[in-house]
């Protein structure tokens, strides 16, 4: 299985210092995040996006996917106010269309939180249009979209993959699928091995991260209680061919290099058992 890590952990790094480092620690690819200073679509020009991706090619990396700066940021895909959820679908359109450019096929989509005031019924059918309007937009570019069921703290539309395949078959995109969070399932209390292979062929993407069952904590596989084992043992099952994707978090910011390290080490242990 080829192994690849985030670029948010190197956020006080620019995009180029990242994908060397990245590329150091032995990773096969990068998930690019899609904010300030990696690669927010607003930012980069035509010769700066053929840069990237001749220094991933020299590194011999690829992209295993993009992550638009969602969570946290201006973006609410179910918010009642149409200018505003317009204005959200428009800037993953603008990431899809870097993504494509970057040429990666896979971008991550947080639901993202409703308003106190709203219904969730309200909340999770503005979702699904938005999600339907992106999805017509990316089948232009040969971009998959992969729903990212989260822990309550971050969205209380979409937290377990039972609700993830319920959204995409009201969607009813054939481009639309499931990113699959271990620290995220930890939390909701998912057994993985029937997460997994309910997915199906709407497994399109891995994240890895651990905690101890309450909070995302974000912390180097292997640092917490999620069965990792467990999980590489289902894909090979399932006959999974993605990227497995590290997502270290705030903790390891300011040591990025010795994180990215140990991240890999422990990757090599749980892929080789």
């Amino acid at each position: 299985m080829k192994t690849s890590l985030s670029s948010f952990l190197y956020q006080h790094y620019s995009l180029a210092e990242t994908i060397e480092h990245i590329a150091m620690a032995g990773f096969d690819a990068v998930d690019i995040w899609g904010g300030r200073p990696h690669a927010y679509g607003k930012d980069l020009h035509e010769h700066e996006i053929n840069a990237i991706r001749e220094q991933l090619d020299d590194f011999g990396l690829e992209i295993a996917s993009f992550i638009p700066a969602q969570w946290h940021y201006p973006i609410s895909l179910s918010n009642p106010n149409i200018a505003i959820r317009m204005d959200s679908i428009k800037d993953i359109q603008m990431s899809i269309e870097l993504a494509a450019r970057l040429g990666t096929s896979i971008i991550s989509i947080l639901p993202g939180h409703s308003l106190h005031s709203q219904s969730p019924d309200e909340s999770w059918d503005l979702f699904a249009d938005s999600l339907n309007q992106i999805c017509e937009f990316a089948g232009f570019y040969d971009v998959l979209l992969a729903i990212e069921p989260a822990d309550k703290y971050a969205t209380d539309l979409i937290n377990t993959t039972v609700q993830a395949r319920d959204m995409i078959d009201q969607v009813g995109c054939d481009n639309c699928g499931v990113i699959f969070d271990t620290g995220h399932a930890l939390i909701a209390g998912e057994d993985t091995e029937t997460a997994i292979r309910s997915l199906k062929d709407r497994l399109f993407h891995i994240h890895l991260s651990d905690n101890h069952g309450a909070h995302d904590e974000r912390l180097i596989p292997g640092k917490g209680i999620f069965d990792f084992q467990t999980l590489i043992a289902t894909l090979r099952a399932v006959q999974y061919e993605g990227f497995l994707t590290a997502e270290p978090g705030w903790e390891y910011i300011l040591n990025p290099d010795s994180a990215a390290s140990e991240t890999r080490e422990y990757l090599e242990f749980i892929i080789e058992e």
